[in-house]
């Protein structure tokens, strides 16, 4: 029982391909775009050249990561073609990523035909927070004629560490509370209430929130206007909110590793980009605790989340009153699957686990096509 889930992007298109009864990985790989056809077809050949599949008939389905569902997807959903169109309406909402999942869609449906095609929205777990959470205060038309409201994103990644951590903890999701952070060159928060999503700091877009390795994340709205009379058109200020903000707006470097090795060697920015870095991360600890009143874990994830002692040290450094308590031998040993980094004895857990959004997106699809 094999799914196969693609995964695109502006510029390639990351795939792997798992045996559902070992919940495996068999292959994952990345492809430049050649064409979305000639690329499908690249990787089919591939699978077939390395006897990992021989016919698409093989496959069980294809699960496809969309970002964006609006308010009309909240569960992983079997493709057809009022679901395309669907997806296509979406366009406005995510004019950078849903037209790459929309090509890759309609190119898996042609070649694999009569293989079932899921998608999966980057955007449905968050579709359980609040009215009050998830709307901005702004005209309340702007929300009904032009579905402007906070949709959260990352919610694959959110969703599967959750399900793991709380069964870490030996308690239902259910009944678990998290805050649990995706730190990438895309970063966002969630706070998790009874294993559902109420909070999450990305909002319309992947621009709101923390400050990541390209984007601004939260800033005062006005500064756009400002700059749009100081000469910038709105085009040049979207891009350089989203492509040279950040961390490489800070220091002029978005991988977390250099701007490290940048602040090691006196680099005045870079140490000011770390230090801003860990502390809007923090605040948004503290809010999330507030929100949630409860909270059994503490959760890291993604490339930075998994890998960074120091962010996870710096991030969590006087939250004792909260119960946040990290040990630095076991923060600094951190690495596999899951690891517990945090004092024996503290409140609350504090946890690195490794995402694979793949993975659950395979699950996800099967369960879709049962």
């Amino acid at each position: 029982m094999k799914v196969l889930v693609l995964n695109s992007g502006s510029s390639t298109i990351k795939y792997a391909l798992f045996d559902m009864l070992t919940k495996t990985s068999l292959i994952q790989g990345l492809v430049e775009r050649i064409g979305d056809r000639q690329g499908l077809k690249e990787i089919f050949l591939t699978l077939s050249e390395l006897n990992l599949l021989h016919t698409t008939t093989d496959l069980l389905c294809i699960g496809h990561r969309v970002v964006h569902g609006g308010e009309k997807f909240c569960q992983p959903t079997l493709i057809d073609q009022t679901v395309l169109a669907a997806i296509k309406d979406m366009i406005p909402l995510s004019p950078l990523h849903n037209p790459s999942n929309i090509s890759d869609i309609e190119e898996a449906m042609a070649y694999a035909v009569g293989v079932p095609q899921v998608a999966v929205f980057d955007t449905a777990f968050h579709q359980t927070m609040p009215a009050y959470a998830y709307h901005y205060a702004v005209p309340y038309q702007w929300y009904t004629e032009k579905g402007v409201r906070r949709y959260g994103f990352h919610g694959t990644s959110h969703f599967y560490v959750a399900k793991h951590a709380a069964h870490y903890l030996g308690q239902g999701l259910e009944s678990t509370n998290l805050i649990t952070l995706h730190l990438g060159n895309g970063a966002s928060m969630a706070a998790i209430a009874a294993g559902k999503s109420i909070d999450t700091t990305m909002g319309m877009t992947p621009l709101e929130g923390l400050m990541m390795g390209t984007r601004s994340g939260d800033l005062d709205p006005a500064i756009v206007f400002y700059l749009n009379r100081q000469g910038l058109s709105n085009q040049e200020i979207d891009a350089a909110l989203n492509k040279q903000s950040g961390l490489k707006g800070v220091c002029g470097e978005n991988d977390m590793r250099v701007v490290h090795q940048m602040a090691k060697s006196g680099n005045r920015l870079a140490r000011l980009a770390l230090a801003m870095y860990s502390y809007r991360i923090k605040k948004y600890i503290g809010a999330y605790f507030a929100v949630l009143g409860r909270v059994d874990a503490l959760v890291f994830t993604g490339g930075i989340g998994e890998n960074d002692a120091w962010l996870r040290k710096s991030c969590c450094a006087g939250l004792n009153a909260m119960g946040i308590v990290i040990d630095q031998e076991k923060n600094s040993q951190a690495h596999g699957e899951l690891s517990e980094i945090g004092e024996a004895g503290s409140r609350v857990k504090v946890l690195v686990i490794a995402t694979n959004e793949e993975l659950e997106i395979a699950q996800q699809a099967v369960m879709c096509c049962k």
